[in-house]
């Protein structure tokens, strides 16, 4: 029964995504990258959230807030900031040049040498790190949650493992490969609706079993079993301590949101500026009731079972498999295997689009037409599919994956938000600024992960703060830089009049409102004594 409900809500979405995008264009460049600039606001939004929402973040995240508490929200609420940003600031500036990548605005702004460089940090990121990682630490999750294993009637779990990597890659490459950008944000859209009910449904069903069948009973004892983990605020023991909001982690959701392909390429589709911007914000109050599935439901696993040695990674998993009734357990599965499926078949297609546009067009092939530049995204992402299913399998065994990716990914955002950031807001920075600033990033962050002597330097102070410091010292550099050697003219934003560029009348009311409601969070729930 539970293999069939599955099997059922995964095809519906299937079968709901190939009617609504059936008659779209995916032979062109523009059509098939970026879904002929038609994306409304509804599919924006829906496909930034599920893009971002992973198999990781319902298990990591809930296990950060089964150790750490509610300061944990900071990963959720203060993403709002940086989508208002995005909304506000860097939106505009991408839309107005009519980019399909990243690395091409950088190539308008600095040279081709930039655009280049920067295509290629995306893509090995991407390549080697991102895809393997995301099919393996979602297939890990879901055979985890709903001992998948067991219903399939497997006998040790590298078989399904091998099993379930394969199958989620071959889905999501179908998805982002065969269907687009469009097809990719329609999917995510749909899964995206699911996920929130699937998120809000284990919310429910533990308050139920923490109050013993009575909802409100179970938010009482919530509150009366957790009074010092119900804080915003993080102390100096936490994981996230109140000081790191204001450097690393800002940083962090400053690039994730504004500047990390993957996840923004959605934008550069948008039908309009307007709609663009009522897509980022609706994204950014979606994103205020995360906390919601993505932390509450850890705390109440601390409630349910502190005291019974569970490690955190393991905890939103029981938490499913104790008080999540049978009937349900098909859906939620279906809704699991849709949120891997969106950051595969997301990162897949926003490699692609690097790959075909930034260097097959701008650099291998630069008389291709159409339908040559959109084959070789094709091609090359089953190559890259076939590799990132091969080796998805290989890292079981390996321990601190998620560290290690969270220094991995340091390696590259750091400096590329810095180059994008000062290329935005200065108009004489010259290009070998911006190239520095990308090897100098790299470098020194490397340095402080992994040279003994420097590492020593670093660990006395937490990471989000060296990221911090690298950050300010690269933007300082460029500057420096810029008033040594500057452009002879001043670079000046041509609009090209790709979309529409009148923005949302309401977009600077609704990013005020987001940010006070931010700011509002945190007071409610804050307990300034840890800091004393």
């Amino acid at each position: 029964m539970i293999l069939v409900s599955f099997l059922f809500f995964t095809g519906l979405v299937a079968v709901l995504t190939w009617w609504l995008t059936r008659r779209d264009d995916h032979a062109t460049s523009k059509g098939y990258f970026l879904g002929g600039r038609s994306l409304t606001w509804p599919l924006i939004a829906g496909s930034l959230l599920l893009t971002n929402l992973s198999t990781e973040q319902m298990v990591g995240l809930n296990g950060a807030a089964f150790t750490h508490g509610f300061a944990v929200m900071v990963w959720e609420v203060v993403a709002v900031i940086a989508l208002v940003c995005m909304a506000l600031f860097f939106l505009p500036r991408f839309l107005r040049s009519g980019v399909s990548t990243v690395p091409e605005y950088l190539e308008i702004r600095f040279d081709h040498q930039t655009q280049v460089i920067t295509n290629l940090i995306f893509l090995v990121a991407y390549a080697v790190i991102l895809l393997p990682i995301i099919l393996y630490t979602g297939a890990t999750g879901l055979i985890g949650i709903l001992d998948v294993q067991g219903i399939l009637g497997l006998e040790s779990h590298t078989q399904t493992l091998w099993i379930i990597v394969w199958a989620v890659g071959i889905i999501g490459s179908v998805y982002a490969l065969f269907g687009g950008l469009r097809t990719v944000a329609v999917s995510d859209t749909i899964n995206g609706i699911g996920l929130l009910t699937g998120g809000l449904m284990i919310a429910w069903f533990g308050l139920n079993a923490l109050g013993e069948g009575d909802f409100f009973a179970g938010i009482d004892a919530l509150a009366a079993g957790n009074p010092d983990r119900f804080n915003s605020i993080g102390g100096p023991d936490s994981g996230v301590p109140i000081g790191t909001v204001f450097s690393g982690i800002l940083l962090l959701h400053m690039f994730y949101w504004t500047t990390n392909q993957q996840i923004i390429q959605r934008t550069f589709g948008a039908k309009s500026l307007a709609e663009g911007q009522k897509g980022v914000l609706a994204t950014g109050l979606l994103k205020l009731i995360g906390p919601l599935y993505l932390v509450i439901p850890g705390m109440i696993a601390y409630a349910l079972f502190a005291g019974q040695d569970i490690k955190a990674d393991h905890a939103y998993g029981l938490l499913v498999n104790q008080v999540l009734p049978t009937p349900f357990a098909g859906f939620f599965a279906a809704v699991m295997m849709g949120a891997i499926l969106s950051s595969y078949n997301s990162a897949l297609n926003s490699t692609c689009t690097l790959f075909s546009l930034g260097l097959y067009r701008r650099v291998i092939n630069t008389n291709a037409t159409n339908r040559q530049i959109v084959r070789s995204g094709k091609i090359f992402g089953w190559i890259l599919a076939l590799f990132s299913m091969s080796l998805a399998p290989l890292l079981l065994g390996q321990e601190s994956i998620f560290s290690y990716l969270q220094k991995m990914n340091g390696l590259y955002f750091i400096p590329i938000l810095a180059v994008v950031l000062v290329g935005m807001l200065t108009r004489r920075v010259p290009p070998v600024a911006a190239k520095a600033a990308l090897v100098a990033g790299f470098v020194v962050i490397a340095c402080g992960y992994f040279v003994p002597p420097v590492a020593m330097i670093v660990d006395s102070m937490h990471d989000f703060h060296f990221l911090g410091v690298v950050f300010a010292y690269l933007v300082v550099m460029m500057l420096i830089i810029g008033e040594i050697w500057p452009l002879q003219d001043e670079w000046v934003q041509a609009d090209v009049r790709a979309v529409d560029m009148t923005p949302w009348i309401h977009a600077r009311k609704a990013g005020l409102i987001l940010l006070l409601l931010v700011v509002a969070i945190y007071i409610t729930f804050a307990d300034l004594s840890v800091l004393a």
